[in-house]
């Protein structure tokens, strides 16, 4: 029983703090839970507590994870439940991690707050890096349908998470003068978002797309008749008049294996009537598959390529799979042998003529913001192709597009999403929604694709103006720290 009263106020905590995430959005409740969760660290609560914080943090935002086991819930549901808690138990273990770092350095009660802050945000950056990443659900993601969000420009979405911890701890760490320090510098950043957003907007690229959004339900998308139905619907969108000057289908919209000399592609480039289609396919090479984005050309032919590179474990690949075919020769688990994708050779942008310079991104490719400033010719727009359908109704579609939002805050790029079940919508370079379909309709849309700014300082420095900041203020602590037991 103890056991429980020790985790069951951070479970809760936890919970509440997920709320500023989408599609609640709200901040004006994560944000005091967040505090809390600073004031107990500062009262002494172990980093078994902080583990379980995280733990209602996470399965409270990523209750989405048991979409896919319901698919074929006769063959799969029975692992929902294990799937979520194994996946917050497991990411709160950075949290534990934080909890345990932030005790060891010795500082008394109310500056164990702010030391906790810090340690809390580096957890949450090497989680979007450790074992490939998973950057989702970052505390400061809470800040992305408010101008609070234009701050990702020039520290990323880890400098906004950075902020937004030191926010939270600043009253427990400093009393009232630090309540108030929070409060200045949440307003300083709204007000300078509301300035960026103010500024005029660039000239448009004088582009119509069509985007299509086909919603096939993923239990049914490769039944027979619900393929044939799919592509003809799909085909009807592509030939519906007047021509835009590109037609984007959602990731492996194609509902058969792609051959670029094959009839399901010539019925494409036919139904395009000399009007490029870029869609998602799968492919094969050899023995090994690919997610794909190709591009048919005005003729029908292809006209580019781009291989997805980072791919989801366990959902598109086995870890390591490859190596235990190369070392072992065990074939199960390798993508190269035909289990799961292989992965494209990374980020690149396609040159598409007077469509523009464009970054490719299929599906989770756009909630890791290295993985999008890695590439070093920089783009005239983003396109994220993705099957939402894997991810339920209720959060994760909204979920995953607010994180593909804060990429184009970042880049000073405008952004194109195309879902199969939505969320698909166009994005401006300073992250408002131009355009939209609704969720969970069939239907497509002809859009505006608008002009790109300036490079952002994100763009140029990546993470260094984090990190760097992120430094300072640990050397900040531990300056005090030393003065402290001097």
């Amino acid at each position: 029983m103890r056991f429980l009263r020790d985790l069951l106020p951070g479970l809760l905590v936890g919970a509440l703090a997920a709320a500023g995430q989408a599609p609640l959005g709200a901040w004006f409740v994560a944000l005091p839970a967040l505090s809390f969760l600073m004031h107990r660290v500062a009262r002494g609560a172990s980093a078994r507590q902080a583990w379980a914080t995280g733990t209602g943090y996470f399965a409270a935002y990523l209750s989405w994870i048991v979409s896919p086991f319901l698919v074929e819930p006769e063959v799969y549901g029975w692992m929902a439940p294990f799937a979520l808690v194994l996946m917050a138990g497991g990411l709160a273990l950075f949290w534990l991690a934080a909890g345990w770092a932030a005790a060891r350095m010795a500082l008394p009660g109310p500056r164990r707050a702010l030391a906790f802050a810090l340690t809390l945000t580096a957890a949450e950056a090497l989680r979007g890096v450790v074992l490939t990443g998973f950057p989702w659900a970052l505390p400061g993601h809470m800040w992305i349908d408010t101008p609070l969000m234009q701050a990702a420009a020039y520290v990323g979405a880890n400098g906004l998470t950075l902020l937004t911890l030191i926010a939270a701890a600043a009253p427990v760490a400093f009393g009232t003068g630090g309540a108030v320090g929070a409060m200045v510098l949440l307003a300083a950043l709204a007000a300078g978002g509301l300035w960026r957003l103010a500024s005029p907007a660039p000239d448009g690229a004088g582009l119509t797309l069509r985007l299509v959004q086909p919603n096939a339900e993923q239990h049914l998308k490769w039944d027979p008749d619900q393929a044939e139905r799919l592509y003809r619907l799909q085909l009807d969108y592509t030939a519906a008049l007047p021509r835009p000057d590109l037609v984007i289908w959602p990731e492996t919209s194609l509902p058969y294996l792609y051959d670029p000399q094959g009839e399901a592609a010539g019925g494409v480039a036919f139904a395009a009537k000399g009007t490029p289609v870029a869609m998602g396919v799968q492919r094969l090479e050899g023995a090994a598959a690919f997610n794909s984005l190709v591009v048919l050309g005005p003729e029908g032919t292809e006209a580019a390529r781009y291989d997805k590179a980072h791919l989801v474990p366990f959902g598109e690949y086995v870890p390591f799979g490859d190596l235990a075919y190369r070392v072992f020769g065990l074939r199960a688990f390798a993508a190269r042998t035909g289990y799961g994708y292989a992965a494209g050779p990374g980020p690149r942008v396609l040159n598409l003529g007077r469509l523009g310079k464009v970054l490719p991104l299929i599906c989770y490719e756009a909630v890791f913001p290295r993985f999008v400033n890695s590439v070093g010719d920089r783009p005239d727009w983003m396109l994220q192709i993705t099957n939402d359908a894997w991810f339920g109704t209720l959060n994760g579609p909204f979920q995953h597009a607010a994180l593909a939002r804060l990429r184009a805050v970042e880049q000073g790029i405008p952004l194109v999403r195309v879902a199969n079940t939505g969320v698909t919508q166009v994005v401006d370079a300073r992250g408002r929604v131009t355009a939209s379909i609704e969720f969970g309709v069939t239907a497509y849309l002809d859009v505006d694709l608008p002009g790109k700014r300036p490079p952002t300082p994100y763009n140029r420095y990546g993470e260094w103006p984090f990190l760097l900041l992120l430094a300072g203020l640990f050397g900040l602590v531990f300056s005090r720290r030393s003065a402290t037991l001097a």
